[in-house]
């Protein structure tokens, strides 16, 4: 699955701003790297304050990124070329400037007032008074998960952006208004739906109707509430239904994957299980959270190998026999996987972007790669303040500073996880904007552009290009990297990842070393690996110093060069 995020892919009418007529330029590109499925973040109609996933109008196209007919066409392309399509689905929230939020908030006595969360102020506390929201919910966009509604005088949730209210799927009106817009996609022959933060549609709500506080966050007046409306009592028996509501029944291949921050195996388990028909698979967020230290995302600690096993481990272990695993380093959220747990020198840039995609690539699961990832494409060099786009870092910007943070580390933070890493603008060739676009783009294109960009990659066959390549092909062709299971080798060692893959009689051993000089792989019965066929490596046989392979088998280990990841194949 490849992941595109419109507004930086690629600008077809020279405003600055990627659009549909973009991706339909640049199709050859996903089919060359063998692309199954194109999941397309969200181009519906938008006021762009949280970079299009604040819909106004689910069943319409953002003018900035074309129109219907262009979606219908590219839906087309990409069928006549054997991929599908599968669109963002955003319906936790939708935008203030929706017409079911306008007439929400037109009246306390609109039909549509119960379609969002409406509260008055807590009891004896006037609207506005400092503290007075109903629950003491911080934002995932920082400040109160409340905004107050001075003509009403009650507040509206929003987990996020205060221009993106949250729908609430307690009222079946809602639900049902959402399943219809869903079931018209699929008429229209999209062929299923990346679920945005689908796992905070159900809040816990009291029998009097109210919500819970969150325990205190150190260091401010608001708490934490996520306990209060993370996978909820209902959202199984709300995803169930929508999957009998909007799926069941069509003879279509049809695909639903669920974003869920902060669930546990236990409940992708459920998620997942086909028998209960919820999702097919869910993004889960724990390995992208191993490098936050206890200030959140912004507080930057180093990855410990170890700690990646361990929880890499346990989802592959724990939806070995029901359930399904999705694989992924970058999205639009994150910042580049080269930069973050590799190392972005021109000495190592591509060797350790090929490492990281043959360890993904290589565990049981679906492997998503981002636009740009298949690039070794590289975090921005954000000067200032002033670079950055994204509201999370500008609001975070904001509140750090004026409660007395140091603003070159609040900038060290942004620069290695902001957002924006993630949405500077695909690296085409080596032009002005990096082929980006013929006038200004939104957003700086990253000035190593010149060297790192898809043309140059194309041309060479051993860029991290033809590596993903390779390993897309390999799932494609092999039976036991797309079904075989797996065992994890090496749990302890901070150095090298390695691990099996077994399917049938065919064994295969994947050794990764994760690190900027020579390793030992001592992986258990190395000598038995003598003479197996290497299947993918990320060093070419003229590269020296080559160690002699089959000695260090002799003794006991694989000797690794730096970022060298192998994949080793034998029978019985």
């Amino acid at each position: 699955m490849y992941q595109v995020y419109p507004r930086s892919f690629a600008d077809s009418d020279g405003d600055g701003l990627g659009d549909l007529g973009g991706i339909r330029a640049h199709l050859d590109h996903l089919e060359a790297l063998g692309v199954d499925v194109v999941w397309l973040s969200p181009v519906y109609r938008t006021p762009q304050d949280d970079n299009g996933y604040d819909i106004s109008d689910y069943r319409d196209v953002d003018p900035a990124f074309g129109t219907l007919a262009e979606l219908d066409a590219l839906i087309g392309d990409l069928h006549a070329r054997g991929m599908k399509l599968v669109m963002d689905l955003v319906v936790n929230h939708t935008s203030d400037e929706h017409a079911w939020f306008v007439e929400s908030a037109s009246s306390p006595d609109s039909p549509k007032r119960d379609w969002y969360w409406w509260r008055p102020p807590r009891d004896g506390m006037a609207p506005g008074d400092p503290g007075a929201e109903p629950t003491n919910w911080r934002s995932f966009f920082s400040g109160p998960a409340w905004e107050l509604d001075p003509a009403s005088g009650e507040y509206y949730l929003h987990l996020f952006s205060r221009k993106q209210p949250d729908l609430n799927w307690e009222n079946p009106e809602v639900r049902e208004a959402v399943y219809d817009m869903m079931r018209w996609w699929l008429d229209r022959g999209v062929d299923g739906f990346r679920m945005d933060v689908i796992n905070l549609i159900s809040k816990h709500v009291g029998a009097d109707g109210s919500l819970a506080d969150g325990p205190p966050i150190a260091g401010g007046p608001l708490g934490d509430g996520s306990a209060e409306y993370t996978c909820g009592p209902r959202i199984h028996e709300l995803l169930a239904e929508m999957h009998r509501e909007v799926f069941a029944g069509r003879d279509a291949e049809l695909l639903t994957v669920g974003e869920m921050p902060g669930v546990t195996v236990e409940d992708a388990r459920l998620f997942t299980d086909p028998a209960r028909a919820e999702v097919d698979m869910v993004f889960q967020f724990e390995h992208v959270g191993l490098d936050h230290g206890p200030g959140g995302k912004f507080d930057v600690r180093p990855l410990r190998l170890t700690d990646l096993k361990a929880s890499f481990g346990r989802w592959q272990a724990g939806l070995a026999e029901v359930g399904w695993n999705s694989l992924y380093w970058d999205n639009h959220d994150q910042p580049r996987v080269v930069s973050r747990f590799g190392d972005d020198s021109d000495a190592h840039r591509v060797r350790s972007a090929c490492c990281l995609a043959t360890l993904l690539h290589l565990h049981r699961g679906t492997p998503y790669v981002y636009q740009g990832e298949e690039l070794g494409m590289t975090n921005a060099p954000f000067a200032g303040i002033g670079d950055f786009r994204d509201i999370e870092s500008l609001n975070f910007h904001a509140e750090a500073l004026a409660a007395g943070a140091d603003e070159a580390e609040v900038l060290a933070g942004l620069r290695a996880m902001g957002r924006d890493n993630a949405r500077t603008p695909v690296q085409w060739d080596d032009s002005e904007h990096a082929g980006f676009t013929t006038g200004t783009p939104w957003i700086a294109v990253n000035p190593n552009h010149t060297t790192v960009n898809a043309a140059a990659a194309r041309a060479d066959e051993r860029s991290v290009f033809h590596h993903h390549r390779r390993l897309i092909a390999l799932r494609h062709e092999r039976a036991v990297v797309a079904l075989g299971d797996f065992t994890m080798l090496l749990p302890d060692d901070e150095t090298v990842y390695a691990f099996t893959r077994r399917l049938g009689d065919e064994t295969l051993l994947v050794v990764c070393n994760v690190s900027g000089g020579p390793a030992r792989a001592a992986v258990p019965d190395a000598a038995a690996w003598a003479g197996a066929e290497e299947l993918s490596g990320t060093y070419w046989p003229d590269e020296d110093p080559s160690p002699d392979v089959e000695a260090a088998l002799a003794a006991g280990a694989l000797a690794l060069r730096p970022w060298e990841a192998r994949v080793l194949r034998r029978r019985g």
